[in-house]
C-alpha cells in the first residue's frame, strides 16, 4: 500500500488545516490508518487513528481540536486540524496497518506561527 499525504503549510496559532492521504488500496480492506507527527529533535508520536471499524482514537494534546475521518470510496483519511497551536508543529505522516504490516507516507509538514 502506497500512502500519498498532502495538506500541509504555514498557519497562524488558532487557524486549521486539513490533511489528506490517498491510499493506493481500498482502506476498507486495512485494519486501521492515523496521523503520527515528529518535531524537529522530538520522537514520532501518535496523533489519531481510525480502524477497519470506524472506532478513533486521538492523542490527549490534540483531544477536542483534531478530528480524524475517512471517505472510503475516495481511499482516503484526512484530519481535520483546528484551533492549531505552535506546538504543533511537525512533519506529519499517514500510516496504515494491514496484513501484519506497516505503511508510512512521505509526510507533510505543517508549521504554525505564533
Amino acid at each position: 500500500v502506497q500512502l500519498q499525504a498532502s495538506g500541509g503549510g504555514l498557519v497562524q496559532a488558532g487557524g486549521s488545516l486539513r490533511l489528506s492521504c490517498v491510499a493506493s488500496a481500498s482502506i476498507f480492506s486495512i485494519d486501521a490508518m492515523g496521523w503520527y507527527r515528529q518535531a524537529p529533535g522530538k520522537q514520532r508520536e501518535l496523533v489519531a487513528t481510525i480502524t477497519k471499524g470506524g472506532s478513533t482514537n486521538y492523542a490527549d494534546s490534540v483531544k477536542g481540536r483534531f478530528t480524524i475521518s475517512r471517505d472510503i470510496r475516495k481511499n482516503t483519511v484526512y484530519l481535520q486540524m483546528n484551533n492549531l497551536k505552535p506546538e504543533d508543529t511537525a512533519v506529519y505522516y499517514c500510516h496504515a496497518y494491514g496484513s501484519g504490516h506497516d505503511y508510512w507516507g512521505q509526510g507533510t509538514l505543517v508549521t504554525v506561527s505564533s
